[in-house]
């Protein structure tokens, strides 16, 4: 027919017959009630691809020839559009598809089980027919559906659990609705769907969730929560200005609660626990940040501001650190391996370099280093170990009583 010039008619009797077909498959889904819909429309897409493939090859010639030479679309693509057009685009199919869809993907994430082939079938027709065929059909109706379940959901959550329950059903749907892209949807989709996870359960509550009473950042922090800091990190990481919030919390939290230390008059009593204490609560913040913050150099920088700042409202903070050293270096020595007694210099000497009055830390420091070297109560390779370290810290130059300590 192509070579005698009959390719109009042929390709002409191809779109009528498909398309006089196609309308009364349309007919026939439309006639089919409840749960049997989609099968009913698999069925006959499955149908439709196995007759197209056979009608290309039937009509190979017109497709290398007549088609190109006339701009006219190729069979295979001619056939997607008919059955877009004719089937999916019918007015009594397409919203019903469409809700089926929705209804199915609340149906699951309300705990029911779903065929999810069948549905992975149905949304694999519709991105095969074309981008913008899936998304107007399913993906943007989801998308706007599941901001609204979100909101509501995250609003009735949040309004009975504690902060640590709540971020375990904020990662709980995270991971199903990236579980459920991986089965039935365009992989594109799992950025626009978490996105809305994000925005309706974890940014728009974050601030709330921070603060929250009992049971927020400052809770997890004082009852050392590793698990629930690590998630509040990687929730607030996705967001925003997330992990902003939690440093300003945490910074105000430290300064708070270390001002309230080196203001104590009782803890002051006693210097040597009193610098202990500092120590221990910088040992369990550096495991905080370390295990559950990913070791983030902002929660780092923050951590020693705030402890740059509450020891330096102590004036007499620089004599107490040196006869903390004073007593580790004469007694210590007698129950405390080398070890010890270094990875205590090392951490006596991370809070000098937080001290202002760095001089009179010094002064202090040679008054005692004398006493030691005078009594014999010391080690001179310990004396010498911390007398560097200082050096290594500052221009201060720690040289009184070193040629004896040599």
């Amino acid at each position: 027919m192509v070579l005698h010039n009959f390719g109009e008619k042929l390709y002409s009797g191809v779109v009528s017959t498909m398309t006089s077909h196609q309308k009364e498959i349309a007919k026939s889904i439309e006639a089919v009630q409840g749960a049997m819909f989609l099968e009913e429309l698999n069925r006959n897409w499955t149908e439709h691809n196995m007759a197209l493939r056979m009608i290309r090859d039937i009509l190979m010639y017109m497709d290398r020839t007549f088609i190109p030479s006339t701009n006219k679309t190729l069979i295979h693509e001619l056939g997607m559009n008919l059955w877009r057009d004719n089937i999916i685009h019918s007015s009594k199919i397409q919203t019903r598809l469409r809700d089926i869809l929705l209804e199915l993907v609340q149906c699951e994430r309300s705990g029911d089980v779903i065929n999810r082939g069948l549905t992975r079938n149905i949304t694999k027709m519709l991105m095969d027919l074309g981008p913008s065929v899936y998304e107007e059909i399913f993906e943007k109706p989801f998308l706007d559906v599941s901001s609204d379940f979100y909101r509501v959901e995250s609003q009735q959550v949040i309004e009975h659990c504690d902060c640590g329950d709540y971020l375990k059903k904020a990662e709980e749907r995270l991971n199903e609705e990236i579980e459920r892209v991986s089965h039935y949807m365009d992989a594109r989709c799992e950025a626009k769907i978490t996105r809305v996870v994000e925005k309706e359960m974890i940014e728009s509550h974050m601030h709330r969730l921070v603060h929250m009473e009992n049971s927020g950042l400052v809770s997890m922090i004082m009852d050392e929560k590793f698990e629930d800091l690590g998630r509040m990190y990687n929730l607030l990481l996705r967001v925003p200005s997330g992990l902003t919030i939690m440093k300003d919390v945490m910074t105000s939290h430290i300064r708070e609660t270390g001002k309230d230390l080196v203001t104590d008059p009782e803890r002051l009593k006693d210097p040597v626990n009193f610098v202990q204490e500092l120590l221990d609560k910088k040992d369990r913040l550096d495991k905080i940040i370390n295990l559950a913050f990913n070791n983030e150099k902002d929660f780092q920088n923050a951590l020693s501001s705030s402890f740059e700042y509450f020891i330096n409202l102590n004036p007499r903070f620089p004599e107490f650190i040196s006869l903390f050293v004073d007593d580790k270096l004469r007694n210590g020595l007698k129950k405390d391996k080398e070890e010890e007694i270094e990875l205590v210099l090392d951490k006596v000497t991370m809070l000098f370099r937080y001290l202002e009055e760095k001089d009179v830390f010094e002064k202090y420091y040679q008054q005692h280093l004398t006493k030691r070297l005078l009594s014999g109560k010391t080690s001179s390779d310990a004396e010498r170990s911390f007398i560097v370290k200082l050096k290594t810290e500052c221009a201060y130059q720690f040289t009184s009583n070193w040629k004896e300590c040599n």
